[in-house]
C-alpha cells in the first residue's frame, strides 16, 4: 500500500520535517537494545502541529478504504497520532475512534490497559506506532489486543526502520506498511 497521489505533496512536507527536525546522525542504543549509526526521533514532529495533522492526513487517507472499529497504539508512539486522527476525522465528517494501550494495565479504577471508547467485542482496529525497527511495540499490542478478542486488520507506522518488524507481525497474521522507509533518510 502507498500513499495515494493525491498525499503525495503532503508526504513530501512530511518528509522534509523529518529529515530537518528528527534525523540524526550518529551511534546510539536503540529501545530494541541494538545499536544504530543513525536515530529517527519522531516525537519531535508528530507532537508539532504541522507534523502531527500531515501524519493524521496521511493515515487516515492510508485507511480510507479499510472497515475497522478504531485506530490507535501503543503509547507514547501512537499517543500524539491518535489526537490528530481523531480530529481530522470529525472535521471530514467521518469521526473514528481512537485508543491507547498502555505499556502495563491501570493499577487501580477498572485496570484497564486499553484506553479509550469501548471496542466491541470481536471488533476490528488498525494498529499504528511512530517508528518501527524490531517491531517489539507492535507485537506486545497485538497481544494485548488479541487477549481481549480484538483483530487487528494491519499495522501502520510513520517509519520503518526494515529491521524485523514488518516479519514479526507477519507470523502474528498481520501486515506492516509504512509512510516511509528509513533508508529514504540515508540517501
Amino acid at each position: 500500500m502507498t500513499v495515494s497521489q493525491g498525499m503525495e505533496k503532503a508526504r513530501q512536507r512530511l518528509f522534509t520535517i523529518l529529515k530537518k527536525d528528527a534525523f540524526f546522525l550518529g551511534k546510539i542504543i536503540l529501545s530494541s537494545g541494538k545499536e544504530s549509526d543513525y536515530y529517527l526521533d519522531a516525537r519531535r514532529v508528530t507532537l508539532n502541529a504541522e507534523g502531527a495533522y500531515l501524519c493524521a492526513k496521511i493515515i487516515l487517507d492510508m485507511v480510507k478504504e479499510d472497515k475497522f472499529d478504531a485506530i490507535g497504539g501503543p503509547t507514547l508512539g501512537a499517543d500524539p497520532l491518535v489526537g490528530a486522527l481523531g480530529v481530522l476525522s470529525f472535521e471530514a465528517n467521518n469521526p473514528v475512534n481512537t485508543f491507547i494501550i498502555r505499556k502495563a494495565p491501570k493499577p487501580h479504577g477498572k485496570q484497564q490497559q486499553i484506553e479509550g471508547p469501548l471496542i466491541p467485542d470481536g471488533g476490528t482496529v488498525i494498529l499504528i506506532d511512530d517508528v518501527a525497527t524490531t517491531g517489539k511495540a507492535f507485537v506486545e499490542s497485538l497481544d494485548v489486543l488479541t487477549k481481549t478478542g480484538i483483530r487487528v486488520h494491519k499495522c501502520i507506522c510513520i517509519i520503518d526502520r526494515d529491521e524485523g518488524a514488518r516479519e514479526a507481525v507477519k507470523v502474528r497474521g498481520c501486515d506492516l506498511v509504512s509512510i516511509f522507509k528509513a533508508e529514504e533518510f540515508l540517501r
